[in-house]
């Protein structure tokens, strides 16, 4: 039998958790909810659309979960406000992990995470509460991840790393075995990390250098690697 699901939200963030809990998990979602300034109308995508100041009444944290589906804005601490806000009137905050991903039994995952396909999520791998990862990431053994993480895709998380909350890791980043991740941290697309970051600290990735069509070194590029 399905378990009932109200969910936070009503981005492309949450139509994207409508998809992947209805098609890809033992819940049904019965109603969204968001701050009381942004319920514009009554229904969206077919279903309730409660204001969270009436949300307990009409779905009780007695017989409804929830699942606060937020992005990355201000670093993480958007979600993290949203999701102790639900916690604070009671609701069990459920979690998502694709069936099309690659995990181990001694998994650990907290409440309220979103982890998409695509996974190889290696023995030993704790994940805490409220963490989103996108698709097609590699979670090396033995690595911790703190609490309201958001990870991109196509990363590379090596063995027994240590990361601390609020992180963000953007598309293509890589990132050293046994390195330590402070809190608030920011590695950006296609940034290769090989040492610890303190609290705060960003890592950012050479930037591409693009050339014009008409630029001398396309033409002697191009002319090179294609012959044209």
């Amino acid at each position: 039998m399905s378990k009932p699901l109200v969910i936070f939200g009503t981005a492309e963030i949450a139509e994207l958790a409508k998809f992947y809990f209805e098609n890809d998990s033992e819940y049904r979602v019965a109603a969204f909810t968001v701050d009381d300034g942004f319920a514009v109308g009554d229904i969206f995508h077919g279903l309730p659309l409660v204001p969270f100041s009436e949300v307990t009444k009409r779905f009780p944290p007695a017989e409804f979960e929830m699942h606060v589906a937020l992005s990355y804005a201000r670093l993480n601490r958007l979600r993290q406000e949203k999701y102790e806000q639900a916690k604070a009137a009671g609701y069990r905050l459920a979690s998502y992990v694709s069936s099309k991903s690659v995990t181990w039994p001694d998994l650990s995952i907290g409440d309220n995470c979103f982890i998409l396909e695509n996974q190889t999520i290696q023995p030993g791998v704790r994940i805490g509460h409220n963490v989103m990862i996108w698709s097609g990431n590699h979670l090396g053994h033995g690595t911790q991840i703190g609490d309201h993480t958001y990870v991109a895709s196509h990363v590379v998380i090596s063995g027994h790393c240590n990361i601390g909350q609020r992180n963000f890791f953007g598309v293509n980043a890589t990132l050293r075995d046994f390195c330590t991740i402070g809190d608030d941290c920011f590695i950006a697309m296609g940034a290769a990390v090989a040492r610890d970051m303190p609290n705060g600290s960003v890592a950012l990735a050479p930037s591409a250098e693009v050339f014009e069509e008409d630029d001398r070194r396309a033409k002697a590029l191009k002319r090179k690697y294609f012959k044209i």
